[in-house]
């Protein structure tokens, strides 16, 4: 394969002392003319290589029947309404599913989220243009349907949920940024109903971490929270002048999981403090030095807890799949929700993102799903024994089955992996592997999405559980990152090798990806690891992690994630797994790297860089190729028919090199 001619500069970059080779340096200037050519040329060379593949239309539509939200929508009571967002519009009704009327209608851009006043009069949402995720506030009456002034500046994406509305509707707390996403700099302003805005102040104990301010349920407090992977309710104020809080400490942030609500004056949380797998607290507002143990730690890694009422919905994992227990204030166990199967419940990855209260006060509202079956909306009442079915998942696959496996890593580690293929499958199959295994993210056994194509049209799909995710609890994060974080790349392989022994796959018919930290991990799989792949797709990946460091919002991640990167020799070890430092002269895998232009996160220049220098010292007959997406980001707010052409582009490339006939 001829690819676009790429030159290399005699460019080095430092970290902690220790200078590495950068030869396509040039690639991450995305305003340059001669990267936007170079990316035009690339991208019509990968896109006509796989849409040339005989069953491209066939497989688009099955990308089409089975691409779903990619995590479960659930509709938000107010003032004795619901609110839900369809596609690009919002639809109040008097059910949370039913007929109702369209109150806003963001045709040719995303709707990033949306929240209510609590009584319903008002609705406050966000609107993304460009894929990046970085939205416009918007605040409009319900009731006429008249936009209202509000000018901040723009929000990092939906992360913080948006806004939280004060109980009396007459304001709301934001996150905003200053200057590009990639600075990661918020601030948080309260926004007064009338247009006043006023710069929130807290004590936040870093200088670059996601933070938010959240308003408790009664409405009575106020509740700064700081840290990402870790959240920390690190200071508390009562709700008396919204403008100027007069903020008490509360929980130092010092890297541990505290993450729940106040039940009055008292706040029930899980922590990791002293319980790896999670356990409940309480602390009180005038003593937050001193901690009650209201449900003890188990086999159960628990992961959210939900108020409902004067009740705690706790939202667990046993052996990946989701539990949920409800317990009261005193710590007793008073029920459990009987969940439609074994799968997932719709949440967001991070543990900050879930500590937005839940869409109705007094009823537990959530999605879920199967590794077969996309997200059905459920409700269940307090004391109820079962639970009310509000929609029923949109696709289910037929014909097919669901395994559960466990691999042996490296060091003994069990590694727990689901395998979904056609009932009728057996032997060597064309085989999908998908895991992600970062930032105490659990990567729950949820349906795959426009990935569940690959399965329809005859393929394996195979959702791995690699340790640095939040699948273990903490134990399983901490082994699998920082000094520790190669042990994630061991459990992956570990994964194939138990395919490849039980028959079901060969190098020739395993393919992996992932994408962001998991786009990572599958960079490192191709340079590590090139004789198990016949083909690998980092998506919207970071690849060069020295490099990355030049960026406030990628040196955060690498830090909490990947090294200390003032240590000269953690440094050293990070060069072991940094894909663009270790790559060589060689045979690779196939591999199609596909990215956003307009990603805040992992910069696309990743894809470049690594794509020229992987073209260049390919030795190997099989190809290269580099898909940079227009108005495309992280993937979290890109435009649905875009989407459908990314995922049916990628998965053609798969199927191709899989030999996969549809």
């Amino acid at each position: 394969m001829k690819y676009p001619e790429t030159r290399t500069v005699d460019a080095t970059d430092v970290l902690a002392g220790i200078t590495t080779a950068d030869p396509y340096r040039w690639l991450e200037d995305s305003a340059s003319e001669e990267v936007r050519l170079w990316q035009k040329q690339q991208n019509e060379l990968a896109s006509s290589a796989v849409r040339a593949y005989p069953g491209f239309d066939r497989l688009r539509s099955l990308v089409e029947a089975n691409t779903t939200a990619r995590f479960g929508a659930r509709p938000r009571s107010a003032g004795g309404r619901w609110f839900r967002s369809v596609d690009s519009r919002v639809v109040v009704s008097d059910s949370p599913l039913g007929d109702g009327d369209v109150v806003v209608d963001a045709t040719g851009a995303f709707l990033s989220w949306i929240q209510p006043s609590p009584d319903g009069r008002l609705l406050a949402y966000g609107v993304c243009a460009d894929g990046s995720e970085q939205n416009d506030l918007h605040l409009v009456d319900v009731a006429t349907g008249d936009e209202l002034p509000v000018s901040v500046p723009r929000l990092m994406d939906n992360w913080t949920g948006g806004v939280s509305w004060l109980a009396d509707s007459s304001g709301f707390y934001v996150t905003v940024i200053d200057g590009a996403a990639i600075d990661l700099a918020q601030r948080v302003l309260h926004v007064a109903v009338s247009g006043e805005v006023a710069q929130v102040d807290v004590a936040w104990q870093t200088a670059t971490e996601y933070r938010m301010v959240q308003v408790s349920h009664d409405g009575r407090l106020i509740v700064a929270y700081e840290g990402m992977t870790y959240p920390t309710p690190i200071a508390v104020a009562e709700v008396a002048d919204p403008a100027a809080p007069v903020w008490q400490p509360f929980v130092a942030g010092d890297g541990r999981v505290v993450a729940g609500h106040f039940f009055g004056d008292t706040y029930v949380a899980i922590t990791d403090v002293d319980a790896p797998r999670g356990r409940v607290v309480a602390i009180r507002r005038d003593a937050p030095e001193e901690w009650t143990t209201l449900v003890p730690e188990s086999d159960a890694v628990l992961r959210t807890l939900v108020r409902v009422g004067d009740l705690a919905y706790v939202i667990e994992f046993v052996d990946t799949y989701a539990r949920v227990r409800v317990f009261d204030t005193t710590g007793n166990l008073v029920g459990t929700v009987p969940l439609p199967g074994d799968g997932a419940i719709g949440e967001f990855p991070f543990p900050f993102q879930n500590l937005v209260p839940g869409p109705d006060p007094d009823s537990f509202v959530f999605s879920f799903s199967t590794l077969t079956s996309s997200w059905g909306v459920y409700r269940h009442r307090p004391g109820a024994a079962e639970v009310e079915v509000l929609s029923v998942p949109d696709v289910v696959l037929e014909g097919v089955v669901v395994e559960d496996h466990w691999a042996t890593s490296k060091d003994g580690w069990r590694v727990p992996y689901h395998l979904v293929r056609p009932a009728a499958a057996q032997g060597i199959q064309p085989t999908l592997v998908y895991a992600y295994g970062g930032f105490n993210a659990p990567w729950v056994p949820q349906f795959p999405g426009a990935m569940a194509a690959f399965v329809a049209a005859g393929g394996t799909f195979v959702h791995a559980h690699l340790r640095g995710g939040g699948e273990f609890g903490r134990e399983g994060w901490e082994l699998g990152r920082l000094s520790n974080k190669q042990n994630g790349y061991d459990d992956l392989y570990a994964v194939a090798e138990d395919l490849i022994t039980q028959g079901l796959a060969s190098p020739h018919t395993l393919a992996v990806t992932g994408g962001s930290n998991g786009g990572l991990m599958s960079g490192v799989a191709v340079t590590q690891r090139p004789d198990l792949w016949k083909a690998v797709v980092p998506r919207v990946p970071i690849l060069d992690l020295v490099g990355a460091c030049r960026e406030n919002y990628a040196r955060y991640a690498i830090s909490v994630e990947l090294a200390h990167i003032d240590d000269p020799q953690d440094v050293q070890r990070m060069l072991t797994v940094s894909p663009y430092h270790c790559v060589e002269s060689r045979d690779y895998p196939a591999v199609f790297l596909d990215a956003g232009d307009t990603d805040p996160r992992c910069s696309p220049w990743h894809a470049r860089k690594f794509g020229a220098l992987l073209q260049a010292s390919q030795t190997g007959d099989a190809p290269v190729l580099v898909r940079i997406w227009e108005n495309v980001g992280h993937g979290w707010a890109t435009d649905k028919d875009l989407a459908l052409e990314q995922s049916a582009e990628w998965l053609a490339f798969v199927c191709q090199q899989l030999r996969l006939d549809i």
